[in-house]
């Protein structure tokens, strides 16, 4: 039988969601040293392309919690939400609770921080940390991003950290953020986008390590869905250039092509993402 197009399209779909799945959950089991192999890692690798994410931002933030900090992240959402005393705040793919955690530091006893990911190794370690740490104020639910187990109109602010590139329906996934929202809510998302064209090859491997560039969207497409869901006021808060070394980049260009890849403007970006649901 013939696979039709969109059939096929699913099927990459199911596949990234079940790759994403397998690797976060065996990064949620064993150390914290494994945060080394994730492509979004405070150093990493993706398969041979290897470079650097975010540094050590989270270092004396008030709520950061050091066995809830995987080093998944590629931003600090949190420094950009305005959180406030007694705000609702979701957090989309929460892995072990970290960006949770300083979230809580802000909003205090009065407010409440409700963490969402889909691996259940995860949501289990998230759970122990919030134990220990004593927060009652602090829950983590399984879920997918793109069919939120949550009532609509809940949330007075949404963050996220790098998990929304490896959303395969970015479209639903924006939908469901704007149902969740308070009318006038906002969200501070820090995502991996792509600006121009990455040389082929450098993509392709990439691709293959979840967590880097696998289901990046071109920054301005990626607004573009941010828009179509009716969302308001997007603004990007910060925006940085993933640099790749070159000795990395040699692996796959001659020396003459990298030096115009690097001219070029074109790349991996880590941005930070703010936008409002109307009121």
């Amino acid at each position: 039988m013939k696979i039709t197009e969109q059939a096929a399209i699913e099927m990459k779909k199911e596949n990234i969601k079940e790759i994403v799945k397998e690797k976060y959950g065996s990064i949620a089991s064993h150390s914290n040293l494994l945060m080394q192999q994730s492509c979004c890692g405070s150093s990493n690798c993706c398969g041979e392309l290897e470079f650097r994410m975010i540094g050590d931002e989270y270092d004396g933030l008030e709520g950061h919690h050091p066995d809830a900090d995987l080093g998944l992240g590629c931003g600090l959402p949190t420094a950009f939400a305005q959180l406030k005393k007694g705000d609702t705040v979701i957090d989309l793919g929460a892995g072990a609770g970290n960006d949770c955690f300083v979230a809580r530091a802000v909003v205090g006893e009065s407010g409440r921080v409700i963490g969402i990911d889909m691996t259940e190794a995860m949501i289990a370690k998230a759970q122990k940390n919030a134990r220990q740490l004593g927060f009652h104020n602090v829950e983590f639910i399984l879920g997918e991003i793109e069919e939120l187990p949550l009532p609509d109109n809940i949330a007075d602010v949404v963050i996220s950290n790098c998990v929304l590139n490896l959303v395969p329906d970015k479209e639903k996934a924006f939908n469901e953020i704007r149902r969740v929202l308070k009318p006038g809510g906002h969200f501070s998302i820090s995502d991996i986008v792509l600006k121009g064209n990455l040389p082929e090859n450098i993509r392709q491997d990439a691709e293959m390590y979840v967590g880097c560039v696998a289901g990046a969207m071109e920054k301005e497409a990626y607004l573009s869905v941010m828009r179509k869901s009716g969302l308001v006021n997007i603004a990007v808060q910060k925006e940085k250039q993933i640099a790749i070394p070159d000795e990395s980049l040699l692996k796959y260009l001659k020396p003459s092509e990298m030096e115009a890849y690097k001219q070029s403007g074109n790349g991996i970006f880590s941005i930070t993402v703010y936008a409002e649901k109307e009121q």
